[in-house]
């Protein structure tokens, strides 16, 4: 069988392909930054009530935000899922296929976390006893999520591994024949628990420069979860570095020479937001991590992009105008992330004035 056999036609798209690809990266740092929250707050909690080295109020307080980061991070999710979909859904598609038993359980999967993590919020001061069990079900059902989409994201742009589906036809095919399959799970795994820690830090430093003194005292604490879990990643993102294809690792031609000019820019931003994390100045490491985290989507984008080179590009895609419905979006997006932006403020003073 020819793997080029089993890519299904694409669809044709209403606007140019570059439209989606813009879209698919804002939204998608969008869902990162927040499911790096979330997913780096359930590791942080679980391993604090484990060690019992967790203050009373920094659990509680994740306790309280867990599950408004868990309904942020899945509605921030949806759009880059559908751009997604738009651009490689005829690989999209057929890899969650392929693998049908473990993406369908996705959703009881979440559902079960979310749940968890309401209990473990509306129960932290009755049931102490079970915060542990409690946090350890919630970070273990996230990252089986996080692994189910991480095989995913490496089964679409892997068209030779999907002729195994005729020897295996039962929805329960993993990709761990990708030699990058687990360091970059777990590249993305100990970003989160960077990127918690740093969100912590910056909630305690915006407290404390609210007039809170006490929130001072947590900052260390914050930091070095971000800084050591940073360290970490130098290590595993150049073990994921070297998985990849020659062709993809060498530097010829324009997609090269980009793909190593924003992998150099976001390791230097991320050796510079270590720096920062080291010496606790959080504001300076939070824009520095954006910083790199920008470069590493485009990273990953350019990855994805030559991986699928000898089978499809986006370029490719027929178009048939139709500029209505992607400006009705744009203007919803807008819309959308004001109203976002206008809750978070509403939010932002009453929560404020009960820490105080």
């Amino acid at each position: 069988m020819i793997p080029a056999h089993l890519i299904p036609t694409p669809d044709a798209l209403q606007v140019p392909w570059g439209w989606f690809q813009i879209l698919l990266s804002i939204t998608f740092l969008l869902h990162l930054l927040v499911m790096n929250i979330m997913l780096g707050w359930a590791i942080i909690a679980c391993i604090n009530h484990a060690l019992k080295e967790s203050s009373p109020a920094e659990s509680q307080l994740i306790s309280q935000k867990l599950p408004f980061t868990i309904a942020f991070a899945v509605n921030f999710g949806v759009a880059p899922l559908l751009f997604l979909q738009v651009l490689y859904g005829h690989f999209m598609y057929t890899s969650s296929v392929l693998m049908a038993v473990f993406w369908l359980s996705i959703v009881a999967l979440l559902i079960l976390a979310y749940y968890a993590a309401y209990i473990y919020n509306l129960q932290f001061a009755r049931m102490p006893g079970l915060h542990t069990l409690l946090t350890t079900v919630i970070a273990l059902f996230l990252l089986t999520i996080a692994f189910f989409f991480t095989n995913n994201m490496s089964l679409m742009v892997s068209p030779e591994s999907w002729v195994r589906y005729f020897d295996h036809p039962n929805g329960l095919l993993l990709n761990f024949g990708d030699p990058t399959l687990l360091p970059r799970y777990l590249h993305s795994v100990f970003a989160s628990v960077a990127v918690g820690g740093l969100a912590l830090g910056l909630y305690h430093d915006w407290q404390r420069r609210g007039g809170n003194t006490a929130a001072a005292a947590h900052i260390p604490s914050a930091m070095n979860w971000f800084s050591y879990a940073t360290i970490c990643n130098f290590g595993i993102g150049t073990w994921y570095y070297g998985g990849l294809p020659t062709s993809i690792r060498s530097v010829t031609g324009a997609a090269g020479a980009f793909l190593l000019g924003f992998l150099l820019a976001g390791i230097g931003a991320a050796i510079l937001s270590l720096i920062y994390g080291l010496q606790y100045r959080v504001r300076h490491a939070a824009g520095a991590v954006l910083g790199a985290i920008i470069c590493m989507v485009t990273v990953r984008e350019l990855v994805r992009r030559q991986t699928l080179a000898p089978w499809f590009s986006t370029s490719d895609l027929e178009v048939v105008p139709q500029y209505s419905p992607m400006i009705l979006f744009l203007l919803l997006f807008a819309a959308g992330l004001y109203l976002i932006w206008w809750m978070i403020k509403l939010v932002l003073p009453a929560d404020k004035e009960v820490q105080s």
